[in-house]
């Protein structure tokens, strides 16, 4: 299911990259922190998000904050996020697991400017106990997101 098309994506796009899975659930920031040996900020974490007609993934850096004025500015409306039944529909993955890697719609990925403070970082896949290890601008780059700044102040 959902584990399985993200393993599916990096055999295609980088088999280089493998997706840890863990005893410990990985479900929120600080679960996948401890479960991976990390600061909760090295955690990428994925939001589904509407804006007006239209649904998007945004990554962000794990203790980022979305600022509604600086999402606002860039999207022209007010962000919107989905519930835990629409996300799973669109993306294939549950809350607690989406990432922007296999996923079943396809959708524009956004990555915060907040992930470039480090050089790897570990986001969902697909599971609530898996992830991977990758550098920002190579996830960036596998799911030909753009890079945007809509968190903080």
């Amino acid at each position: 299911m959902s584990l399985e098309s993200v393993r599916a994506f990096f055999q295609a796009n980088a088999p280089d990259i493998d997706v840890i899975v863990t005893e410990a659930s990985s479900a929120t920031v600080t679960l996948a922190a401890q479960a991976h040996g990390v600061e909760p900020a090295q955690i990428a974490k994925t939001i589904c998000l509407r804006v007006g007609d239209e649904t998007l993934l945004l990554v962000t850096s794990g203790t980022a904050r979305l600022s509604n004025r600086k999402f606002k500015d860039r999207f022209g409306g007010k962000p919107r996020m989905l519930d835990a039944e629409q996300v799973l529909e669109l993306t294939s993955h549950p809350v607690g697991g989406v990432c922007p890697f296999g996923v079943a719609s396809p959708l524009p990925v956004y990555c915060d400017v907040s992930l470039r403070s480090f050089e790897k970082v570990v986001p969902a896949a697909g599971a609530t106990n898996a992830a991977v290890r990758i550098t920002p601008e190579r996830m960036a780059a596998l799911t030909s997101a753009e890079w945007v700044d809509v968190c903080g102040e």
